[in-house]
Parts: C-alpha cells; structure tokens; sequence
C-alpha cells in the first residue's frame, strides 16, 4: 500500500520509526528501509536550527517532500519533510532490492552488503542528487510503499555529528547487516 501525506504530518520521531521498513525506490531502483535519523527545528545538529536560510528552505515545507543537501562538499544526503516545521527524517541505509545493476554500477562495487549504508552512499546508489530537492515524495521519481509485517526496531543516538549527539533519535531495523554502523547497546522496540 503506498504511504500517503498524512503519514508525514506526524511529529520527526514518529515517522523516523514509522519509515523503518518502508519501501522506497527512485526511478525504480531501492529497497527497504533500515535506518534512519530524526532532525528538528529545536535541535542544534539540524540544518533548520536557528533559522530558515537558502540551504535548509525546503525543511520548512511542504510535508512529504525530499530535503536534500552535500556534506562536506562530497556527498549528497536524503531526507523527508515532516510535519512540524523545519522537521526533516535523514534516511541513513536501505536494504537494496530492487535495481541492483545499476547501484552497482553507479557505486562501482558488487557488495551488496556495502551499497546504500550509509546517506552518502545510499545516494549515490539511488541516483540521488540536488536536482531533486523539494521533490514531491509522492510522485516519481520516488515511489514508497508501507511495510509488510511488523518491524523491530533498535533505538540508540545519532552518529556523525558533534551537536546533540547523545539525543536517541536513531531508528534501525534489528539485526539488519545493512546499517551504516551497529547499534551499541541501544533499546529495543516493536513498530
């Protein structure tokens, strides 16, 4: 079933656990996703904090849209528009599915362990780039389907970042080989 705009009209955390187990492919390539980061306007690690400026605009809305943004000057991030203002999700890994030819192609390895672990990596297995910020999450290229049975969840803090680091805004799906990194001694939860 696809996931509609009211699923992300709901507060970041939320819909951080809620997208573990989603389905989401770009232009017909992804997989299922494993891992994600919760961001909001009060959080000093997150791009809308303080202030609305060029770079993080499109956090501000509409909801159900792609924020998409370069970390240091290399890699481009994916993140999903949420329902309070300046609330974004930051989607870290996917288990990829769908389309493996071409992440391997564009990645230039064929690890399927290694493909989308990680934001950077993930979208350059996707073909994901600046050119689709603000893109509607509801119209192609992008096309996301709700999970097929209950997922268990690992809940622990958020990595790569030295602000706010000790806040668990973290989601992954346990036991997935597919995360960006491990949870370490995170709690435990169903979804």
């Amino acid at each position: 079933m696809p996931i509609t705009q009211e699923f992300f009209e709901r507060n970041v955390e939320t819909v951080a656990r809620a997208l573990i187990g989603v389905k989401l492919m770009v232009m017909g390539v992804g997989g299922t996703i494993v891992e994600t980061e919760a961001y909001d306007v009060d959080d000093p690690a997150s791009h809308s904090f303080g202030r609305r400026t060029a770079r993080n605009a499109t956090m501000f809305g509409p909801v159900g849209h792609a924020h998409i943004y370069r970390i240091y000057g290399l890699h481009w991030c994916l993140n999903f528009v949420c329902g309070e203002p300046g609330s974004a999700v930051l989607i870290r890994a996917i288990e990829p599915l769908y389309g493996l030819e071409a992440m391997m192609e564009r990645r230039g390895t064929a690890i399927a362990k290694g493909l989308c672990s990680g934001p950077g990596r993930l979208c350059q297995a996707l073909g994901v780039d600046g050119s689709l910020n603000g893109a509607s999450l509801f119209a192609p290229p992008f096309a996301l389907a709700d999970p097929s049975a209950p997922v268990s969840l690992e809940i622990g803090t958020r990595i790569g970042i030295s602000k706010a680091s000790d806040t668990a805004w973290r989601f992954g799906a346990s036991g997935s080989p597919f995360l960006s990194k491990p949870f370490d001694g995170g709690r435990r939860s169903v979804r």
